[in-house]
C-alpha cells in the first residue's frame, strides 16, 4: 500500500508537491503506454475537430470555429484527441505521422478505458489518498500527455486551482505518474530535475509548476488525473470541465 509517511507529508505541504519514486512497475508502465498506442492506432478525428492544444486558456477557447471551441468544452465525459501546433496544414490533414501529432488524449480515461480506470483506482492510489486526509475524494479528469520528440510544446508555469477552482481552495490534487523516463532534456516538470518510469508526482492545486519544451529525440509520455475533496466543497460553475448528467464526478473510494 502506498501510506505517506509523517515526513512525506510535512514535506508536501511545505514544498506542494512530493515524489514517489517506483509507485507503478515497470509492467504496469507498459500496459498503458501499450493501450495508448491501440487508441491512437484507432483514433479517427473529423478534419474539423483536429485542434491544435494550448496550456493558455484564454487562447484555447479562443481556438477558430465554435465547433471546435466546444469539441474540446465538452471533452470532460469523453475520450478525445488534442494535436500539437503546426502539425496539420490549412485543410486539416496531418503534415506528420498521426502517432507522432497527439499533444494529449482528454478527458475521461479514467471513467471509460479499462487501462486507466484500473490504475486511477487501483488500491495504492486510494491507499494514498486516505492517508492524505481525504474522506470522499472524486475525480475530475484525467489526461494522457505525450510531450512529442522535438516539438512537445512548453507548459507556462500555472497552477491547476486556476483552471480547477474550488471554494475553499486547497481541495484540489493533480497526481503525475511519469510513464516513460522524464529528463531536462524532454521536458521534466520544473521542480524535478530527473524522474524515471513509474514515479509519481503528487502536485497541489496552488503550487506552480511548468515544463519546457521537448527539443529531445525521445517522448516523454505521462498520465496524470485530479482529485478533488468532495466534502464541503463547491466546485466552480466557472471552471471550463463541469460533471454532467453521463459521467458526474465518480468517486474514488470503491
Amino acid at each position: 500500500m502506498a501510506c505517506l509517511s509523517p515526513s512525506q507529508l510535512q514535506k508536501f505541504q511545505e514544498d506542494g508537491f512530493l515524489v514517489l519514486e517506483g509507485f507503478l512497475s515497470a509492467d504496469e508502465c507498459a500496459a498503458m503506454q501499450q493501450r495508448i498506442g491501440e487508441l491512437v492506432a484507432d483514433m479517427d478525428v473529423p478534419v474539423h475537430y483536429r485542434i491544435e492544444f494550448s496550456t493558455q486558456e484564454d487562447e484555447q477557447l479562443r481556438t477558430k470555429g465554435q465547433g471546435n471551441k466546444d469539441y474540446f468544452l465538452s471533452s470532460g465525459d469523453k475520450i478525445r484527441f488534442f494535436f500539437e501546433k503546426g502539425v496539420f496544414d490549412k485543410k486539416g490533414n496531418f503534415l506528420v505521422p498521426p502517432e507522432k501529432s497527439v499533444n494529449k488524449i482528454g478527458h475521461a480515461l479514467h471513467a471509460y478505458d479499462p487501462v486507466f480506470r484500473s490504475v486511477t483506482y487501483s488500491p495504492k492510489v486510494q491507499a494514498l489518498a486516505k492517508s492524505l486526509g481525504f474522506q470522499m475524494p472524486v475525480v475530475v479528469q484525467s489526461m494522457y500527455i505525450f510531450k512529442q520528440p522535438h516539438f512537445g510544446g512548453e507548459v507556462t508555469p500555472h497552477q491547476d486551482s486556476t483552471f480547477l477552482h474550488t471554494e475553499p481552495l486547497g481541495r484540489l490534487l493533480g497526481i503525475w505518474i511519469a510513464v516513460e523516463d522524464a529528463t531536462l532534456e524532454n521536458g521534466c516538470l520544473w521542480f524535478i530535475p530527473g524522474s524515471h518510469t513509474g514515479d509519481l508526482v503528487l502536485i497541489h492545486g496552488e503550487v506552480v509548476h511548468k515544463s519546457e519544451q521537448n527539443l529531445s529525440d525521445h517522448s516523454r509520455h505521462a498520465y496524470t488525473f485530479h482529485l478533488m475533496e468532495s466534502l464541503g466543497t463547491v466546485w466552480s460553475p466557472e471552471n471550463w470541465l463541469q460533471p454532467t448528467a453521463e459521467l458526474p464526478f465518480p468517486p474514488l473510494y470503491t
